[in-house]
Protein backbone atom coordinates (compact mmCIF):
# COMPACT_ATOMS: atom_id res chain seq x y z
CA UNK A 1 0.00 0.00 0.00
CA UNK A 2 1.69 3.49 -1.33
CA UNK A 3 2.57 5.48 1.70
CA UNK A 4 -0.19 8.57 2.59
CA UNK A 5 1.43 11.81 2.38
CA UNK A 6 1.47 14.16 5.23
CA UNK A 7 3.49 16.52 4.57
CA UNK A 8 5.02 18.27 1.62
CA UNK A 9 8.48 20.25 1.81
CA UNK A 10 9.35 22.38 -1.30
CA UNK A 11 12.84 23.55 -1.64
CA UNK A 12 14.00 26.09 -4.59
CA UNK A 13 17.71 26.01 -4.69
CA UNK A 14 20.40 27.40 -6.92
CA UNK A 15 23.60 26.94 -6.77
CA UNK A 16 23.90 25.41 -3.09
CA UNK A 17 26.27 22.50 -3.94
CA UNK A 18 28.29 22.53 -0.27
CA UNK A 19 24.59 23.41 1.52
CA UNK A 20 22.64 20.22 0.19
CA UNK A 21 24.04 17.35 2.33
CA UNK A 22 23.82 19.35 5.64
CA UNK A 23 20.36 20.72 5.20
CA UNK A 24 18.94 17.20 3.87
CA UNK A 25 21.34 15.63 7.12
CA UNK A 26 19.11 18.33 9.19
CA UNK A 27 15.84 18.01 7.47
CA UNK A 28 15.54 14.55 7.50
CA UNK A 29 15.16 13.84 11.46
CA UNK A 30 13.19 16.69 11.87
CA UNK A 31 10.46 15.22 9.35
CA UNK A 32 10.67 11.71 10.45
CA UNK A 33 9.60 12.69 13.95
CA UNK A 34 6.62 14.38 12.79
CA UNK A 35 5.11 10.95 12.70
CA UNK A 36 3.32 10.94 9.38
CA UNK A 37 4.39 10.44 5.86
CA UNK A 38 6.65 12.95 3.72
CA UNK A 39 8.27 14.35 0.44
CA UNK A 40 10.92 16.75 0.17
CA UNK A 41 10.88 18.32 -3.37
CA UNK A 42 14.31 20.03 -4.72
CA UNK A 43 13.71 22.61 -7.38
CA UNK A 44 16.50 23.23 -9.08
CA UNK A 45 16.51 26.26 -10.76
CA UNK A 46 19.00 26.18 -13.46
CA UNK A 47 22.06 25.59 -10.91
CA UNK A 48 25.77 25.83 -12.51
CA UNK A 49 27.71 23.42 -10.17
CA UNK A 50 26.90 20.18 -9.21
CA UNK A 51 23.40 20.92 -7.18
CA UNK A 52 21.98 18.84 -9.12
CA UNK A 53 23.74 15.86 -8.87
CA UNK A 54 23.97 16.49 -4.93
CA UNK A 55 20.05 16.18 -4.70
CA UNK A 56 19.95 13.93 -7.65
CA UNK A 57 22.16 10.79 -5.48
CA UNK A 58 19.90 12.00 -2.70
CA UNK A 59 17.01 11.08 -4.36
CA UNK A 60 18.36 7.52 -5.71
CA UNK A 61 18.88 6.74 -2.12
CA UNK A 62 16.20 8.03 -0.33
CA UNK A 63 12.56 7.74 -2.48
CA UNK A 64 10.98 10.45 -0.01
CA UNK A 65 13.14 12.94 -1.99
CA UNK A 66 12.35 14.09 -5.43
CA UNK A 67 13.93 16.55 -7.92
CA UNK A 68 12.25 19.22 -10.16
CA UNK A 69 15.43 20.11 -12.65
CA UNK A 70 14.78 23.55 -14.88
CA UNK A 71 16.17 24.43 -18.05
CA UNK A 72 17.44 27.40 -17.18
CA UNK A 73 17.15 29.97 -14.17
CA UNK A 74 13.74 31.25 -14.29
CA UNK A 75 13.33 32.87 -10.56
CA UNK A 76 12.90 31.72 -7.33
CA UNK A 77 8.62 32.36 -7.57
CA UNK A 78 8.81 29.62 -10.90
CA UNK A 79 10.79 27.14 -8.85
CA UNK A 80 8.26 27.66 -5.31
CA UNK A 81 5.31 27.30 -7.98
CA UNK A 82 6.89 24.17 -9.76
CA UNK A 83 6.96 22.63 -6.44
CA UNK A 84 3.30 23.43 -5.63
CA UNK A 85 2.03 22.02 -8.96
CA UNK A 86 3.85 18.63 -8.03
CA UNK A 87 3.25 18.07 -4.18
CA UNK A 88 1.19 15.75 -2.96
CA UNK A 89 1.17 16.47 0.68
CA UNK A 90 -2.24 17.72 2.55
CA UNK A 91 0.89 20.10 4.43
CA UNK A 92 3.55 22.15 2.87
CA UNK A 93 6.09 23.52 4.34
CA UNK A 94 8.68 25.89 2.32
CA UNK A 95 12.24 27.11 3.29
CA UNK A 96 15.41 28.59 1.44
CA UNK A 97 18.05 25.77 0.12
CA UNK A 98 20.95 27.91 2.17
CA UNK A 99 20.86 26.94 5.70
CA UNK A 100 20.11 30.19 7.00
CA UNK A 101 16.08 28.59 7.87
CA UNK A 102 16.61 26.05 10.70
CA UNK A 103 14.82 23.07 9.84
CA UNK A 104 14.11 22.53 13.30
CA UNK A 105 11.77 25.06 13.52
CA UNK A 106 9.20 23.54 10.96
CA UNK A 107 7.27 21.65 14.45
CA UNK A 108 7.08 25.11 15.93
CA UNK A 109 5.30 26.12 12.70
CA UNK A 110 3.36 23.08 12.32
CA UNK A 111 2.23 23.82 15.92
CA UNK A 112 0.64 27.27 15.12
CA UNK A 113 -1.07 26.25 12.14
CA UNK A 114 -3.24 24.04 14.24
CA UNK A 115 -4.43 27.15 15.95
CA UNK A 116 -7.18 27.52 13.18
CA UNK A 117 -4.25 29.35 10.46
CA UNK A 118 -4.59 28.55 6.99
CA UNK A 119 -0.78 29.80 6.41
CA UNK A 120 1.85 30.24 8.92
CA UNK A 121 5.08 32.56 8.39
CA UNK A 122 8.41 32.82 10.16
CA UNK A 123 9.78 36.02 11.81
CA UNK A 124 13.33 36.36 11.40
CA UNK A 125 13.21 38.90 14.35
CA UNK A 126 17.03 38.77 14.67
CA UNK A 127 18.55 38.28 11.42
CA UNK A 128 22.25 37.37 10.73
CA UNK A 129 22.65 39.82 8.17
CA UNK A 130 24.64 43.50 8.00
CA UNK A 131 22.79 46.19 9.30
CA UNK A 132 23.02 48.56 5.96
CA UNK A 133 22.73 45.96 3.51
CA UNK A 134 20.14 43.84 4.31
CA UNK A 135 18.26 44.49 7.71
CA UNK A 136 17.43 48.58 7.20
CA UNK A 137 16.81 47.91 3.73
CA UNK A 138 14.33 44.95 4.68
CA UNK A 139 12.76 46.97 7.59
CA UNK A 140 11.86 49.84 5.30
CA UNK A 141 10.64 47.31 2.91
CA UNK A 142 8.39 44.89 4.92
CA UNK A 143 6.94 48.45 6.41
CA UNK A 144 5.77 49.19 2.65
CA UNK A 145 4.72 45.63 1.96
CA UNK A 146 2.25 45.27 5.14
CA UNK A 147 0.89 49.21 4.51
CA UNK A 148 0.33 48.38 0.51
CA UNK A 149 -0.43 44.41 0.78
CA UNK A 150 -3.01 44.92 4.09
CA UNK A 151 -1.22 41.76 5.53
CA UNK A 152 -0.05 42.71 8.84
CA UNK A 153 3.47 40.31 8.50
CA UNK A 154 6.51 41.66 10.40
CA UNK A 155 9.09 39.74 7.40
CA UNK A 156 7.84 38.85 4.06
CA UNK A 157 11.18 37.82 2.83
CA UNK A 158 11.23 35.18 5.35
CA UNK A 159 10.45 31.74 2.86
CA UNK A 160 9.88 29.25 5.93
CA UNK A 161 6.20 28.86 5.78
CA UNK A 162 3.71 26.40 6.42
CA UNK A 163 0.46 26.38 4.64
CA UNK A 164 -2.42 24.28 4.27
CA UNK A 165 -2.72 22.39 0.67
CA UNK A 166 -5.92 24.32 -0.58
CA UNK A 167 -3.98 27.89 0.20
CA UNK A 168 -0.80 27.19 -2.58
CA UNK A 169 -3.35 25.66 -4.90
CA UNK A 170 -5.35 28.02 -5.85
CA UNK A 171 -1.89 30.93 -5.73
CA UNK A 172 -0.67 32.21 -9.20
CA UNK A 173 2.65 32.81 -8.79
CA UNK A 174 5.12 34.50 -10.77
CA UNK A 175 7.84 37.31 -11.02
CA UNK A 176 8.63 38.18 -7.40
CA UNK A 177 5.38 36.90 -6.31
CA UNK A 178 6.76 34.44 -3.84
CA UNK A 179 7.77 37.37 -1.51
CA UNK A 180 3.70 37.75 -1.41
CA UNK A 181 2.20 34.22 -1.10
CA UNK A 182 0.72 35.64 2.49
CA UNK A 183 -0.85 38.81 0.82
CA UNK A 184 -1.93 36.87 -1.76
CA UNK A 185 -3.66 34.45 0.51
CA UNK A 186 -4.99 36.88 2.83
CA UNK A 187 -6.53 38.80 -0.15
CA UNK A 188 -8.19 34.97 -0.69
CA UNK A 189 -9.84 35.23 2.67
CA UNK A 190 -7.28 32.80 3.90
CA UNK A 191 -5.97 33.54 7.70
CA UNK A 192 -2.47 34.36 7.72
CA UNK A 193 -0.46 34.03 11.17
CA UNK A 194 3.58 34.76 12.36
CA UNK A 195 6.02 32.88 14.43
CA UNK A 196 9.43 33.91 15.52
CA UNK A 197 11.89 31.86 14.03
CA UNK A 198 15.66 31.73 14.22
CA UNK A 199 18.18 32.84 11.22
CA UNK A 200 21.80 31.75 10.64
CA UNK A 201 24.26 33.32 9.11
CA UNK A 202 25.08 32.03 5.31
CA UNK A 203 27.88 29.65 5.30
CA UNK A 204 28.55 28.09 2.17
CA UNK A 205 27.87 30.20 -1.15
CA UNK A 206 27.21 33.41 -2.51
CA UNK A 207 23.45 35.50 -1.85
CA UNK A 208 21.18 35.31 -4.39
CA UNK A 209 19.69 38.78 -3.01
CA UNK A 210 21.41 41.85 -4.72
CA UNK A 211 20.02 45.78 -5.46
CA UNK A 212 18.29 44.46 -8.57
CA UNK A 213 16.27 41.58 -6.77
CA UNK A 214 15.21 43.90 -4.62
CA UNK A 215 13.81 46.57 -6.78
CA UNK A 216 12.38 43.96 -9.02
CA UNK A 217 11.22 43.08 -5.62
CA UNK A 218 9.59 46.76 -4.98
CA UNK A 219 8.15 45.92 -8.69
CA UNK A 220 6.37 43.57 -8.33
CA UNK A 221 4.74 44.77 -4.68
CA UNK A 222 3.44 47.45 -6.84
CA UNK A 223 2.16 45.46 -8.89
CA UNK A 224 0.58 43.51 -6.51
CA UNK A 225 -1.01 46.61 -5.17
CA UNK A 226 -3.02 47.16 -8.46
CA UNK A 227 -4.24 43.80 -8.37
CA UNK A 228 -5.49 42.99 -5.42
CA UNK A 229 -7.80 45.97 -6.00
CA UNK A 230 -8.32 46.04 -9.49
CA UNK A 231 -7.09 42.94 -10.96
CA UNK A 232 -11.29 41.94 -11.72
CA UNK A 233 -11.66 44.92 -12.83
CA UNK A 234 -9.28 46.77 -14.53
CA UNK A 235 -11.52 49.36 -15.91
CA UNK A 236 -13.10 50.00 -12.55
CA UNK A 237 -8.94 51.88 -12.55
CA UNK A 238 -8.01 53.22 -16.12
CA UNK A 239 -12.12 53.69 -17.23
CA UNK A 240 -12.34 56.10 -14.13
CA UNK A 241 -8.55 57.91 -14.85
CA UNK A 242 -9.99 57.75 -18.77
CA UNK A 243 -13.03 59.66 -17.58
CA UNK A 244 -11.48 62.34 -15.37
CA UNK A 245 -8.75 63.04 -18.22
CA UNK A 246 -11.29 63.25 -20.73
CA UNK A 247 -13.89 65.28 -18.98
CA UNK A 248 -11.33 67.61 -17.87
CA UNK A 249 -9.95 67.65 -21.35
CA UNK A 250 -13.55 68.80 -22.76
CA UNK A 251 -14.07 71.40 -19.75
CA UNK A 252 -10.71 73.21 -21.14
CA UNK A 253 -11.74 72.96 -25.02
CA UNK A 254 -15.23 74.40 -24.34
CA UNK A 255 -13.68 77.17 -21.67
CA UNK A 256 -11.79 78.06 -25.28
CA UNK A 257 -14.27 78.04 -27.60
CA UNK A 258 -16.38 80.33 -25.66
CA UNK A 259 -13.62 82.62 -25.42
CA UNK A 260 -13.09 82.00 -28.76
CA UNK A 261 -16.52 83.08 -29.53
CA UNK A 262 -17.38 85.55 -27.56
CA UNK A 263 -14.47 87.74 -27.52
CA UNK A 264 -13.00 86.90 -30.27
CA UNK A 265 -9.66 85.55 -28.57
CA UNK A 266 -7.01 83.66 -30.64
CA UNK A 267 -6.33 80.37 -29.42
CA UNK A 268 -3.35 79.14 -31.94
CA UNK A 269 -0.63 80.49 -29.42
CA UNK A 270 -2.34 79.24 -26.05
CA UNK A 271 -0.76 76.36 -24.29
CA UNK A 272 -3.75 75.30 -22.79
CA UNK A 273 -5.49 74.12 -26.16
CA UNK A 274 -2.58 71.97 -26.37
CA UNK A 275 -3.26 71.07 -22.85
CA UNK A 276 -7.04 70.21 -23.55
CA UNK A 277 -6.65 68.03 -26.51
CA UNK A 278 -3.70 65.81 -25.39
CA UNK A 279 -6.15 65.31 -21.70
CA UNK A 280 -8.52 64.30 -24.57
CA UNK A 281 -6.55 61.43 -26.32
CA UNK A 282 -4.81 60.65 -23.06
CA UNK A 283 -8.38 60.22 -21.64
CA UNK A 284 -9.38 57.95 -24.69
CA UNK A 285 -6.36 55.72 -24.62
CA UNK A 286 -6.96 55.46 -20.77
CA UNK A 287 -10.14 54.24 -21.71
CA UNK A 288 -8.88 51.93 -24.41
CA UNK A 289 -6.47 50.44 -21.90
CA UNK A 290 -9.05 49.68 -19.51
CA UNK A 291 -10.96 47.26 -22.40
CA UNK A 292 -7.51 45.40 -23.11
CA UNK A 293 -6.92 44.91 -19.32
CA UNK A 294 -10.28 43.43 -19.40
CA UNK A 295 -9.87 40.93 -22.02
CA UNK A 296 -6.19 39.89 -20.59
CA UNK A 297 -7.96 39.28 -17.26
CA UNK A 298 -10.25 36.89 -19.14
CA UNK A 299 -7.68 35.52 -20.75
CA UNK A 300 -5.98 34.72 -18.12
CA UNK A 301 -8.89 33.21 -16.27
CA UNK A 302 -9.41 30.67 -19.07
CA UNK A 303 -6.37 29.34 -19.30
CA UNK A 304 -3.71 28.70 -17.41
CA UNK A 305 -0.07 29.16 -18.82
CA UNK A 306 3.09 28.26 -16.60
CA UNK A 307 6.27 30.56 -16.12
CA UNK A 308 9.14 27.51 -16.23
CA UNK A 309 10.09 24.16 -18.25
CA UNK A 310 11.03 21.27 -17.09
CA UNK A 311 13.98 19.02 -18.52
CA UNK A 312 14.01 16.67 -15.48
CA UNK A 313 12.26 14.88 -12.98
CA UNK A 314 13.15 12.41 -10.04
CA UNK A 315 10.53 10.34 -8.74
CA UNK A 316 8.03 12.24 -9.93
CA UNK A 317 5.71 11.43 -12.48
Amino acid sequence: MAETLRYSVVIPVCDEEENIAPLYTRLKPVLNNLGSGYEIIFVDDGSKDKTFDEISQIAKEDPHTKVIKFRRNFGQSAAVAAGFEHLAGDIVVTMDGDLQNSPEDIPKLLDELKKGYDMVCGWRRNRMDSLIGKKVPSRIYNWLASKMSGAKLHDFGCKLRVYKKEVVKNLCIYGEMHRYIPALAAWNGYVVGEVEVSHQRRRYGTTKCGVTRILRGSFDLLTFFFLARYFARPMHLFGTLGVLSTGMGILVCVYLTMMKLLYGMPLSDRPLLLLGVLLVITGVQLFVLGLLGEMLTKYCYETGRKFYEIQTKVNLD
